[in-house]
């Protein structure tokens, strides 16, 4: 059987969202909990909102950074003219208990956004291979800077 760019983009996608998929990975450790959504899960408003590492960012801020990326990553797919301004991206940087629950309910939904604008696109060439794998590396990315404040 051979790979198709959104069936492997979309195997990426999910591990890096919603866990390792069996004894392998690409990229994420293989034990249980470690997708961005295991993650997130386990954090309370509190921790999310404790600055660290080099930028003394939080780790809500990420995830509100990640909310971002992954729509102008779907809007780009589906076509749409999309700004690469992320600046206001880092806005986010302390959150309460119910919107630390928002927040990670919307980077629910725009990793789900991603999967469909992934699954759902015709011709895939250099460009769009690009913004799909730029998405799960930025992804791998903020998940790795999310572990390490942990």
């Amino acid at each position: 059987m051979t790979a198709t760019p959104a069936g492997l983009v979309t195997r990426m996608l999910r591990e890096a969202f919603e866990g390792p998929p069996g004894p392998w990975t690409y990229f994420t450790d293989t034990m249980a909990g470690t997708g961005v959504f295991d993650t997130l899960g386990g954090v309370t408003a509190a921790q999310a909102s404790k600055p660290g590492g080099p930028g003394h960012t939080t780790i809500a801020a990420h995830a509100h950074h990640m909310t971002s990326s992954l729509a102008i990553s779907a809007a780009e797919l589906r076509g749409e003219s999309v700004s690469r301004d992320r600046s206001r991206s880092w806005n986010v940087s302390t959150v309460d208990e119910t919107e630390w629950d928002t927040l990670r309910a919307r980077v629910r939904e725009e990793y789900e956004k991603l999967l469909a604008a992934v699954r759902t696109h015709a011709s895939w060439d250099d460009e769009v291979l690009g913004v799909a794998m730029g998405a799960v590396a930025h992804t791998a990315y903020h998940l790795g800077a999310i572990r390490q404040r942990l």
